[in-house]
């Protein structure tokens, strides 16, 4: 299955809000008439809907997810909070969680499009692995610079996630740590995600 190109409000009256997706907002009450039309929800259907957050919020397909699940398993400790951790720790997602993108597929366009240097070398494959003391700069071109200055001013008021700190002034963003699954920006009940993908494969 691709990824999502569709109508982005429709996903988030669906399924709450996803400020990786947009930073729009449903409506009032939007939630309440979609459930009380929709009536009781099966536990699978409420397993799918975490497993959907997940993915639209992040921007993936659901080969990448199904590869993300896989890789938690294999590793030591929760896998549902190593999931969180492999997702928050790409590149677009740093990207947009330092406010240098609005949203995460907007960070993907810079990483992309090259504007994106990691430790002082150009990345376009917006799922690089950060680790701890990676610095992440904006490529030095005034056009790149301009389009990272218009989100970074409206991104400011933003609390930053501790794992990360930022330099506005030099368009630049340091990774101090592996997130602290307390910080991730979306309400997820992640273990959800992993009963879904257990029953799948």
């Amino acid at each position: 299955m691709s990824r999502y190109r569709g109508p982005r409000f429709k996903k988030i009256r669906r399924l709450g809000a996803l400020p990786g997706l947009t930073n729009k907002k449903p409506k009032v009450g939007s939630d309440l008439r979609n459930q009380s039309r929709s009536g009781k929800r099966s536990q699978y259907r409420i397993r799918l809907e975490e497993k959907q957050k997940l993915r639209f919020h992040y921007g993936l397909t659901e080969r990448q997810l199904i590869k993300y699940v896989r890789i938690a398993r294999q590793a030591k400790g929760s896998t549902g909070q190593v999931l969180l951790q492999l997702l928050e720790m790409r590149l677009d997602n740093i990207i947009f969680r330092l406010g240098m993108a609005s949203t995460i597929p907007g960070a993907r366009q810079l990483v992309n499009h090259r504007h994106i240097l990691v430790n002082g070398h150009i990345v376009d494959i917006p799922s690089y692995r950060c680790k701890p003391r990676d610095i992440i700069m904006t490529k030095d071109e005034q056009k790149s610079k301009d389009m990272i200055q218009t989100y970074l001013d409206s991104s400011l008021q933003h609390e930053l996630p501790k794992h990360l700190t930022l330099q506005a002034a030099q368009y630049k963003g340091i990774v101090n740590q592996i997130i602290d699954s307390n910080w991730v920006g979306l309400k997820i009940n992640e273990l959800l995600v992993v009963e879904y993908y257990s029953r799948q494969t």
